[in-house]
């Protein structure tokens, strides 16, 4: 059994949706005066690698801590989409290439290859999207979720999240969101799982997401 972690390390610098406040590591103990440390995070819920949930877009949507724990883990597959250039979209040809392992599994994971990215003013502009075909298949399909390994399901230009409102009105579905080394997992099934953390009236929290490939 091999273990990939899909998740990105969170810092005072980690990168944040424009507008969003950078995370802040407080030291509140130390082990000289202490002997222990502690440490005080601040940080937005939708910091790092992270999962959205139903009430991140509608005020009676289902918040995190209220969705079970099954819908965190399930099968999945990555569809490569590392062919694609700045805006261009992430349409149904990609799924259709594996439909048969696509139509089976829990999540599907999109590769575009834009975490190479993370840490730069490239990694909020024309990053790959979603078409709402591709939404409409995850929903119809009754998928756990996706995640890809960029900011958001929208384009940044999509003041609306079309994707968004799309996705969690007609499911209940979770989005994972910067994802990172999908590039090592292979073409395979393998286990996903993405945990929040578990707070209350969470509308998204950062996750530990791990692919698990059996050898």
């Amino acid at each position: 059994m091999k273990v990939i972690d899909l998740t990105h390390t969170i810092f005072e610098q980690t990168p944040v949706y424009p507008g969003t406040p950078q995370p802040a590591l407080e030291t509140l103990s130390t082990y000289e005066k202490d002997g222990f440390r502690e440490t005080l995070l601040t940080l937005a819920s939708h910091t790092g690698t992270h999962m959205d949930a139903p009430a991140h877009i509608f005020a009676d949507g289902m918040t995190l801590e209220h969705i079970p724990a099954q819908q965190f883990v399930g099968t999945a597959l990555v569809l490569s989409c590392s062919d694609l250039q700045a805006g261009e979209q992430i349409t149904m040809r990609y799924i259709e290439q594996a439909r048969p392992l696509a139509d089976k599994v829990d999540f599907l994971l999109f590769n575009t290859g834009w975490s190479k990215h993370w840490g730069t003013d490239a990694y909020f502009g024309d990053y790959p999207y979603m078409t709402e075909e591709v939404a409409d298949y995850l929903i119809n399909s009754g998928k756990k979720g996706v995640g890809l390994d960029v900011i958001g399901v929208d384009p940044i230009s999509d003041a609306n999240l079309t994707i968004h409102n799309k996705i969690f009105s007609q499911s209940q579905m979770v989005i994972v969101e910067n994802l990172i080394h999908l590039d090592q997992i292979g073409e395979g099934v393998f286990t996903f799982c993405a945990l929040p953390l578990k707070f209350r009236n969470a509308d998204g929290a950062p996750v530990r997401a791990i692919a698990i490939v059996e050898s």
